[in-house]
Formats: structure tokens, C-alpha cells, sequence
């Protein structure tokens, strides 16, 4: 039976469209089928050696709107493709604002399992498909190389021929083509001319939590937001957030993205402890791009998020409250 390589599209900027080539921000996300968008990859099919390619559109958008219906839909068709016998890795094209929480979630809500010997390879683009010299086919051809590789394993970002891991992978850039960064951690390999250079053996994840996939999508999903420490922050902000009169929504965690060392200024933090109190839950991360909180001896008035940037703490926490 002929092996398969599945190509997921949710939209972004590499099915975008401008109406000038020369203009590589006044473009429109999602507007090109990832049907389409594959079919105008000459190269491709030499890439994929022998292997059917098979597209699904599973959504098309412009990832700065991606929400949960999309999340909850997008694992359920990973794990659906993941489990078939035939199919020997899953591509996903994304659009970069929010591909690291999307990446993240996936790999905290599928199965390890279906992890081990298939990877789930996310990719984009910084500029549309109209553009003068697009990234998005090049992107797509490393995606290939990386998700047929032997090492590959797990949900791995590949942009600008870098592979990042889910779990450290973060938008660092407005504008540049190498827009992603892994900060200390750096990348796990480079794709050099069709050809993956591991730095390091990739490895899975601690089993994940367990996640009824098909539940996501009736799931009504805990409200958690992030608020930012900065000079002369005050609490107006966490205690609107936690008085808001939505009933059917009630706020139930708080990540604050503290300065420095995930310091919180004095007048936030005595809001956030009134929350706290109330049954909120409040997670600690930092608002720096790079390293994490470090924990003293003190016990903490507020637990960190152990390393996950505050968006991706935000996620954890509603996982964990959903569970």
C-alpha cells in the first residue's frame, strides 16, 4: 500500500494574497487553498520520494484570529491522520503570529504515541504567495525533508531553514524571513540543501495530559488571560478582568508576565493576590525573550510557569483547569 505525506492547511500568510508584489505586508492572509499552494511547488513531488501527497483544508484564516474551534478541530484531524497506518508524517501550513501556541497545544494534547514514529511539522511564511520572492514554498520543501528524516519525532516548527521545538519555539521578528528563535535552547537542526543537520537527538515530551480530542469542540473552554507587569502598573486591569459581568465565562486563571525575573510591581501583585484568593489561578512567567524564572528558597507567592513563555503558560493553565 502506497505511504502518504498529509498536508493540513489553516491559512496565514503563506496562502495569502497582495495585489502588488513588491508590497509584503498589506496582504491578505488565507486566500489560497493549500491544494493550490502545494500543486505550485514544482520540487514537491521529487521531495515527498514516491509518496502520495494528500491536502485537507481544515481552515483559513489569518492566524492572529485562530481560536479554539480551529485548535480543537485541527488535533482532532492530526490524530485522525497520525493513527492511519499509511501515513508516514503530517505537515501543517500556519500563519506565523500564533503557530508557537498552536504548536504547543498540539503537543500537549496529542498522544505521545502518535508521536513516536511520525512527526507533526508545522511550517509558514513571512510573505504571501504574490510576493516577489515568497518564502512559504522553500519553507514547505524544508518541512518535507524535516518530516521524512529518520530522527524527526514529535511537533517541530520548521522556518527559515531552522527546526524548532514546540515547547521553546517563539516569534522573535515583525518582518525578517528567519522570524523564529528558540532562545537558549537554540535550534534542534538546520535543513541544508534537502538535507536535515541535527545539533541533538529530538526527543518526545513527558507524556502529555490526557485529552478527550473529540470533547474539545463541546468544551467550554476556562477563560484565562495574560496581563503585563510594567513601571507604575496598578491592578485596575486583573481586578476588571475578574469582575467582568461575563456569567457565562467567569475568569479562572491569570498569567502575569512579570519583568525580569517574572517580578510583579507592588500594586499588580496585591491585586492579583486578591483574585487569587477568590479562587483564581495565577501563574508567574516572564516577559523577557529569553531564559526563565529561576526560583529562590522562599516559597513563591505565585507558582511560575517553568519556563513557558506567558502565552504558552496561558495554555497549560487552561488545559490543567479543563482536566
Amino acid at each position: 500500500m502506497k505511504k502518504k505525506v498529509v498536508v493540513l492547511g489553516t491559512g496565514g500568510t503563506i496562502a495569502g494574497r497582495s495585489e502588488h508584489g513588491s508590497d509584503n505586508v498589506g496582504y491578505t492572509a488565507g486566500q489560497v487553498g493549500v491544494q493550490s499552494l502545494l500543486q505550485a511547488i514544482a520540487p514537491l513531488q521529487a521531495a515527498l520520494q514516491g509518496r502520495e501527497l494528500v491536502t485537507e483544508q481544515v481552515a483559513q484564516v489569518d492566524s492572529k484570529d485562530m481560536g479554539f474551534s480551529v485548535w480543537a478541530l485541527l488535533a482532532q484531524r492530526c490524530a485522525h491522520h497520525l493513527q492511519e497506518a499509511t501515513v508516514d508524517a503530517v505537515l501543517i501550513t500556519h500563519g506565523t503570529d500564533t503557530l508557537e501556541e498552536t504548536s504547543f497545544f498540539l503537543e500537549q494534547v496529542l498522544p505521545v504515541a502518535l508521536l513516536q514514529g511520525k512527526p507533526l511539522v508545522l511550517t509558514c511564511a513571512m510573505r504571501p504567495v504574490t510576493s516577489l520572492t515568497p518564502d512559504g514554498p522553500q519553507n514547505v520543501m524544508d518541512a518535507v525533508a524535516v518530516a521524512l528524516d529518520s530522527l524527526a519525532c514529535g511537533v517541530l516548527v520548521v522556518c527559515a531553514g531552522s527546526v524548532h521545538s514546540a515547547r521553546m519555539v517563539q516569534k522573535s521578528h515583525t518582518y525578517r524571513l528567519d522570524a523564529f528563535d528558540s532562545g537558549d535552547a537554540g535550534p534542534l537542526a538546520v535543513v541544508e540543501e534537502g538535507r536535515v543537520r541535527w545539533f541533538g537527538r529530538p526527543t518526545l515530551p513527558a507524556p502529555a495530559r490526557v485529552v478527550d480530542l473529540h470533547a474539545l469542540s463541546g468544551n467550554v473552554w476556562p477563560r484565562v488571560e495574560v496581563v503585563l507587569s510594567y513601571a507604575g502598573a496598578s491592578g485596575v486591569m486583573v481586578r476588571s478582568l475578574a469582575n467582568a459581568a461575563v456569567a457565562e465565562s467567569p475568569l479562572r486563571g491569570l498569567v502575569v508576565a512579570g519583568s525580569g525575573n517574572g517580578t510583579v510591581h507592588e500594586d499588580l501583585e496585591a491585586a492579583l493576590m486578591e483574585i487569587q484568593r477568590l479562587g483564581v489561578r495565577i501563574v508567574r512567567a516572564s516577559r523577557c525573550a529569553r531564559g526563565q524564572v529561576v526560583q529562590g528558597e522562599t516559597i513563591p507567592v505565585f507558582p511560575n510557569s517553568n519556563g513557558l513563555s506567558p502565552v504558552k503558560a496561558r495554555i497549560a493553565l487552561m488545559l490543567e483547569l479543563m482536566a
